[in-house]
């Protein structure tokens, strides 16, 4: 079975690769208050080579108020293109979390005859997550158990939200990730230099701003753990452009279209 962390570090690389315009559009973004975008529906393709073997897309759902905070609900679609020899991939991801993008839920499906699904259900009061595997069809469900935990983390799909927050500063981080039941580390560096990038769906360089870093985790295609990535200079810090390495080379990531309210990519100037 294909591990969770496989695709979400696809979704990650994206999220974690990539951010409001005054005078000079060009100013790094981190003086200006980020903000995600209900509704927002974006969407990848994964290239290898010259060939394009899948693609990703990322929703945010909806927002609610939950003990005075606001929880937001993201899904992903993961999936390959049909006829690709060395990957057959099709997984949905689902997250809610707070403002200060610390998970409170999440969910992975990977989709197949039988479809199996894990799911993390974080509760910070009892600083407990409660694991349940099982399969859809038949509601079998051969994991039910309860954890401890110190800390606040992040699933595979909050992670994402958590960098693009955070985009546009020259800083380091050290985030906790839960992920495929197990205490997790990602090491995300963020940098406040204003980049070009050009990408096929529009015709003109794109203000960007960058970070990378490396994941402890590893993935299918034996990928290394490290990324980097460009996100949108601007208030909603869209990923742009994400890179990683594996072992069958270098794959990229980069946006395809969007569905997004007045939104198109900031334009670089020198």
């Amino acid at each position: 079975m294909i591990k969770y962390s496989a695709a979400l570090f696809f979704i990650f690389s994206i999220v974690l690769v990539f951010g409001f315009s005054g005078i000079n559009i060009n100013i790094p973004p981190q003086y200006h208050q980020k903000k995600i975008d209900v509704g927002e529906e974006i969407t990848y393709v994964v290239k290898y080579l010259a060939f394009e073997i899948g693609e990703i897309k990322l929703i945010v759902q909806k927002e609610q108020i939950d003990e005075n905070d606001t929880i937001y609900s993201a899904i992903a679609y993961i999936n390959s293109y049909e006829g690709i020899p060395f990957v057959d991939l099709h997984q949905i991801y689902e997250t809610k979390f707070d403002t200060k993008q610390i998970s409170k839920y999440f969910k992975g499906s990977i989709l197949a005859e039988d479809t199996t699904f894990t799911k993390y259900h974080f509760n910070k009061n009892k600083n407990n997550i409660r694991i349940i595997k099982g399969r859809e069809r038949t509601n079998e469900v051969w994991t039910d158990s309860i954890i401890t935990y110190d800390r606040d983390y992040q699933d595979g799909l909050s992670l994402f939200y958590f960098a693009r927050m955070r985009t546009g500063q020259q800083r380091k981080v050290n985030v906790p990730v839960f992920i495929n039941e197990k205490y997790e580390k990602t090491y995300i560096n963020f940098y406040n230099e204003v980049e070009d990038m050009d990408i096929d769906a529009v015709d003109y360089d794109i203000s960007c701003v960058r970070l990378d870093g490396e994941t402890e985790f590893r993935g299918i295609f034996g990928l290394t753990g490290y990324f980097e990535g460009w996100f949108s200079n601007d208030q909603y810090a869209v990923p742009i452009i994400a890179k990683m390495q594996v072992l069958i080379g270098s794959i990229t990531l980069e946006l395809k279209n969007w569905k997004k309210k007045g939104w198109m990519p900031p334009k670089y100037q020198e």
